[in-house]
């Protein structure tokens, strides 16, 4: 494996976190919606 690739490799490990970050964000959020509308009020 070149530096080159290396490089490439672990700009798509950390994408892949990111991207891995904000779904899980999402489920949250989407979560607590469907928790805070099932609430009869």
């Amino acid at each position: 494996m070149t530096i080159s690739e290396a490089r490439k490799l672990k700009a798509l490990e950390d994408e892949n976190s990111r991207i891995k970050r904000i779904i899980a964000d999402q489920a949250i959020q989407i979560d607590i919606l469907k928790e805070v509308n099932s609430k009869k009020w």
